[in-house]
């Protein structure tokens, strides 16, 4: 016959199944990937030593994404378009009422234009 002590430590060591993960993975995220990028992805996995979505998972908590414009650019962008609106809507008027009376008006809008390609010119990153 066993004693108290001794089934206590022969349950302990019986647990059956495989152990519980601390952190489970339950969740999904399909991304489509072209022919060529799948086999980049396998590939580099395959020389880091870890499975697709493990190298996967690891290279997207790494990566660093940069915004296409920075606010300020989004704004000149946006100002660029009413400028531009405005330039349309003069031009429309110079033919209605005479092309000498909106001169300077129109001289004023193209400085601005110019203004704001030179300096999204020289933004470029």
């Amino acid at each position: 016959m066993l004693t108290a002590n001794e089934n206590k430590t022969i349950k302990k060591a019986r647990t059956p199944g495989r152990p519980k993960k601390t952190i489970r993975r339950s969740d999904f995220l399909m991304v489509r990937l072209t022919p060529t990028e799948k086999i980049l992805i396998e590939g580099r996995a395959k020389n880091a030593g870890l499975k697709p979505s493990e190298w996967f998972r690891r290279a997207a908590k790494n990566a660093r994404v940069f915004p296409r414009f920075t606010p300020e650019e989004s704004g000149w962008f946006r100002t660029l378009a009413g400028v531009a609106n405005n330039l349309n809507q003069l031009t429309h008027l110079a033919h209605v009422a005479g092309l000498f009376t909106l001169a300077m008006k129109c001289q004023n809008i193209l400085k601005q234009v110019d203004e704001l390609i030179t300096k999204l010119s020289s933004h470029d990153g």
